[in-house]
């Protein structure tokens, strides 16, 4: 039967037995690695963020720190460990929750937080934003944009599915009216952003989101459409009858073999996202380089403590896990970083 390729890239990552309803390894054991499994400053420097914003006045020192698909929940751990270092007393007021709606990796997160904080530090677990109602919140979201169902466009049609064929047919109107607007002739457009930043912005009275991913504010009108399996990386149409790679052909990978069992992202076009966002009645704070977010928020200044504290060797190793996150010829300039707030 012939579908769309959203709901083709959203069953292999979210469908049963999908790539993400499972527990995943990241970084050298697994298939990729992220801003989180480089370094625990990562996390540091959100927490010096979260602290800077509720030292402004603009959230209260009673908010709820929120991850949105926090994996095995690093990324939330090394927050709550620096406010506790940074501000010891925060952690008697402020609260924490994630927000994870597949149920092996929830389960894996609990695990995890109560081993690390035992019930020194209460956590909140949601599936999903309907099951939200929050006053205030700082919200932090690590590379999920790029893991929203998207549709893949060439000129005026648009990717189906049928078995492992793909195929161009006529795009639906939804897919015609978002290609249109953004003048996308060749590329991806992604499917749920404004769902997502509508439920947002429902759900949490007054917020400030804090999102990472990879990606441009202008679409580069060309495929970048992946598959990530081993840290090896195969460009999606590679792996097709459109392939004029003679030799991955022989190499014998292929989709139906690497389907569900390896992780399938592209590039987020950041303009679509935060024309989504302004439409659900939220604004744009700020879009930067992740490298420029990071030594904004204090990342170098992390840095500094550390080398007091714990000596010139603690500071060198540590320095060079973070340069893979601030350096532009890693991840300094492919990432950026968007903040998004709502206020009452």
């Amino acid at each position: 039967m012939k579908r769309q390729f959203s709901l083709f890239i959203s069953e292999w990552l979210y469908g049963e037995s999908g790539y993400y309803s499972r527990f995943k390894k990241i970084g050298k054991e697994g298939d990729f690695y992220t801003a989180v499994s480089t370094t625990p400053f990562f996390g540091g420097a959100i927490a010096k963020r979260v602290l800077s914003v509720i030292e402004s006045g603009f959230l209260s020192k009673n908010c709820t720190i929120v991850e949105v698909g926090a994996h095995q929940g690093y990324l939330l751990a090394d927050i709550v460990q620096f406010i506790y270092a940074l501000s010891p007393n925060l952690l008697k007021t402020i609260r924490f929750a994630v927000i994870e709606p597949q149920e092996e990796i929830l389960k894996e997160q609990k695990r995890y937080l109560k081993n690390s904080f035992g019930d020194d530090v209460n956590f909140s677990f949601f599936k999903s934003f309907e099951e939200v109602e929050l006053k205030e919140a700082f919200i932090v979201a690590n590379e999920i944009f790029d893991a929203f169902p998207c549709e893949v466009i060439k000129d005026e049609s648009m990717l189906f599915v049928e078995d492992f064929d793909f195929n161009f047919y006529k795009q639906t109107k939804e897919v015609e009216k978002l290609s249109k607007r953004y003048g996308i002739k060749r590329g991806e457009v992604a499917i749920g952003y404004e769902k997502f930043a509508k439920k947002l912005a429902n759900k949490i009275e007054k917020f400030e989101f804090l999102a990472f991913d990879y990606g441009e504010l202008e679409h580069r009108g060309e495929y970048s459409l992946r598959v990530y399996d081993a840290h090896k990386v195969y460009p999606f149409f590679s792996l097709t009858k459109f392939a004029e790679d003679k030799e991955l052909k022989k190499s014998g990978v292929s989709i139906d073999k690497l389907y569900k069992r390896s992780d399938i992202t592209y590039d987020v076009f950041f303009t679509h996202l935060i024309d989504a966002f302004k439409n659900a009645g939220v604004k744009k704070e700020s879009y930067k380089t992740q490298m420029s977010a990071l030594v904004e928020f204090g990342i170098i200044d992390l840095l500094e403590i550390l080398k007091e504290m714990k000596g010139e060797r603690a500071y060198l190793n540590e320095l060079n896990r973070v340069k893979i996150l601030i350096d532009p010829t890693f991840m300094g300039e492919r990432f950026k970083s968007v903040i998004f707030r709502k206020d009452i």
